[in-house]
């Protein structure tokens, strides 16, 4: 709907270039917004505001001079003009039937596919094998999760990139420690069944054991030179790990797999030819030792140039050699149209030197979309970064556990006559989808506050509400003895709710296209909680199975019915299961 009003107007400039009324060369911004005020019509634009000052007109008699030039359409009802020139759009109800009664029709709910299809490479999660995943790698994992699903649902095709990190002179304590333990007779998998622990112990003993500190600098040298015996102990690392990682991903329900697993290490026989790339293009500069870039677009604050270190005085590289191999790989080999990388807002400076310097040297061309998809941090009440009780780092899995815990205390509170087990698996999809969901519905660009008493409620836009928004949907057909997909009949708008409801399921679409551009979660979550609250009001004053009128009584089953569907949807973008009872 919104794209259709977008050509119209489009089609009045133009209309209006013709008439002299507009510059030839003017090409307009042109931006529909949804009024809060829904007495202002379904869309609203300034368009005529914009214009005004180059076209030398008064920007009331622009508006009108716009609406004039609207080609004829069935898509809108009304337009008028507000205040200094704002223009109001009221769109045809049958219009917004049609595309309900075609969404009804789709297993997508009218999410078409968005232009041309796409390939999208995406890099999120990401972790330190070396460690456990912690509470700070959650925001990556979820947040690229609900982005290439979104991608996905429109279509695209979407390469997931797990880049975790698995090499680098960290590994070479931990090969150390490992092989004491196992000259030890210990079951070092059983040691490595907690990463942190282990982890901890071999950077004790580096700090406080010379002799351990230089075996495992010399284990680092061999691993990096290939020798078989070094290398085997790593890969028993590393399968450790991803192990553990997979464990986490399987609990949070992302669709992160072995398979997307595209490591650090994986592009260690290309860094060479990466350095001697950018020496060829005459972009490296030997800084003390160092091979440099330095780019004039990157300066710092005393105006001094800031350098992209890709090889080490001894030799070693760094992350930006990796990072870009990384993208020429993604560029080259996968055939990216699109790359998307989703990490901490604090690597934005990285991240702009690397994609620049990517281009600069001809590792991707300049029809690949490079995006850094920041977001910022999760944080405690005492508005520092959130850490566990005794001050360290959160595991990602004790979180999820916790929040297990407390959504089972919550179900029980509220009474219920679900079964011991019933319940324990209710506890889990309601706990984690919380914690997600809490994290989701957040401008992505901006920091949190970590709180598990307003997350873990019934009460505002949390997943549990959600979640049983979804089942008393569901309830009307398991009380009627229906399915969801048994209703028939046509869509009827006879009440103001039952437009309502149809007006904000209507903008599906146009929300999933917003989540795909700009990445950007929370949009979903506030149209599924704007979406549970309409059909709320919908509920309450629209008789449904109580109805004398059966055409009106199967168009408001088939309301409740895309509802639920719509929910569902959107919960699963998310990577929230629904639940039939709660």
């Amino acid at each position: 709907m919104k794209q259709h009003i977008e050509a119209l107007l489009q089609a009045a400039v133009e209309t209006l270039k013709d008439q002299g009324m507009l510059d030839a060369d003017v090409t307009p911004r042109i931006q529909l917004d949804r009024p809060r005020d829904k007495s202002h019509g379904d869309f609203a634009c300034n368009l005529a505001l914009t214009l005004a000052k180059p076209a030398k007109k008064n920007p009331r008699e622009l508006a009108q001079a716009i609406i004039d030039a609207l080609p004829e359409n069935d898509v809108l009802a009304q337009c008028d003009i507000a205040g200094p020139g704002f223009i109001n759009f009221k769109i045809n109800h049958q219009r917004i039937i049609d595309q309900l009664e075609n969404a009804w029709q789709d297993e997508r709910l009218g999410v078409g596919s968005a232009g041309t299809q796409q390939t999208i490479v995406i890099d999120y999660s990401s972790p330190n094998l070396a460690k456990e995943m912690h509470v700070g790698h959650l925001r990556s994992t979820i947040i690229g999760d609900a982005v290439s699903r979104t991608l996905e649902l429109q279509g695209h095709n979407v390469i997931r990139q797990n880049h975790v990190g698995d090499w680098g002179t960290q590994f070479g304590m931990l090969l150390a420690h490992m092989e004491d333990v196992q000259s030890e007779s210990n079951d070092v998998a059983l040691q490595l069944s907690d990463l942190e622990t282990f982890y901890k112990a071999s950077k004790k003993r580096f700090d406080a054991e010379p002799e351990f500190a230089d075996r495992a600098r010399a284990l680092v040298v061999k691993l990096q030179g290939g020798d078989d015996y070094c290398l085997s102990l790593w890969r028993q690392f590393i399968d450790i790990s991803l192990t553990h990682c997979q464990q986490v991903y399987d609990r949070l329900g992302v669709k992160l797999t072995r398979d997307d697993v595209m490591a650090e290490s994986a592009y260690n026989d290309q860094l060479h030819n990466i350095v001697e790339v950018l020496r060829e293009k005459g972009l490296l500069v030997e800084d003390q030792g160092a091979q440099c870039v330095f780019m004039d677009e990157f300066k710092g604050k005393e105006d001094e140039p800031l350098p992209v270190i890709v090889q080490k005085k001894d030799g070693g590289f760094l992350y930006a050699t990796t990072d870009l191999a990384a993208v020429r790989y993604r560029a080259q080999t996968l055939k990216a149209d699109r790359a998307i990388y989703v990490v901490d807002a604090r690597q934005s400076l990285h991240f702009n030197q690397i994609f620049t310097l990517s281009r600069k040297a001809g590792l991707a061309s300049d029809s690949l979309q490079l995006e850094h998809m920041g977001f910022g941090m999760v944080m405690g009440k005492d508005g520092r970064p959130f850490k566990s009780r005794d001050g360290g780092v959160t595991k990602l899995s004790d979180l999820l556990t916790e929040a297990e815990r407390r959504a089972q205390v919550l179900i029980a509170a509220k009474g219920t006559d679900l079964s011991e087990s019933e319940q324990a698996e209710v506890a889990s999809v309601v706990g984690i989808a919380a914690v997600k969901y809490a994290d989701l519905s957040k401008n992505r660009t901006s920091d949190y506050v970590f709180d598990w008493d307003t997350m873990i409620s019934f009460e505002g836009n949390t997943a549990p509400y959600l979640l049983y928004a979804f089942t008393r949907v569901s309830s009307i057909f398991h009380k009627a003895g229906m399915q969801l997909n048994d209703v028939n009949g046509a869509i009827i708008l006879a009440a103001e709710q039952d437009t309502a409801l149809a007006n904000k399921l209507a903008q599906f679409p146009e929300i999933i296209a917003s989540v795909a551009n700009k990445g950007m979660p929370h949009f979903l979550c506030g149209y599924l909680f704007e979406l549970a609250g309409a059909f709320s009001s919908f509920y309450e004053a629209c008789p449904i199975l109580s109805n004398e009128d059966e055409a009106l009584k199967a168009s408001r089953l088939k309301l409740a019915a895309l509802t639920a569907r719509t929910l569902q949807q959107g919960l699963q973008l998310l990577g929230i299961p629904t639940l039939k009872r709660m």
